[in-house]
């Protein structure tokens, strides 16, 4: 989902004429669009699916470092502990 600089980077006023042309390309695509005004960036446009799947990703990446970080400061139970604390023993 890496954004083509030369392709979609539009100006505000263009999603304001044609709101469903930007939203159609960024579902086609599955690219986000950098909407901009005077030049500078000011919001990103992104299809719900691809939305949905960033957050979900971003969820679990952070869940495996905050897993990683627990090890590493020794945050652990057993594997009859962690039985115990999900009722499965």
């Amino acid at each position: 989902m890496q954004a083509k600089f030369s392709e979609d980077v539009i100006p505000l006023s263009d999603l304001k004429v044609n709101p469903g042309k930007v939203v159609g390309r960024t579902n086609e695509t599955h690219r986000p669009i950098l909407l901009t005004s005077r030049g500078r960036g000011v919001a990103v446009v992104l299809g719900l699916e691809d939305y949905e799947k960033s957050t979900e990703e971003l969820r679990f990446v952070k869940a495996v470092a905050q897993g990683l970080a627990d090890i590493r400061e020794g945050n652990t139970v057993t594997l009859d502990e962690a039985k115990k604390i999900l009722g499965i023993a």
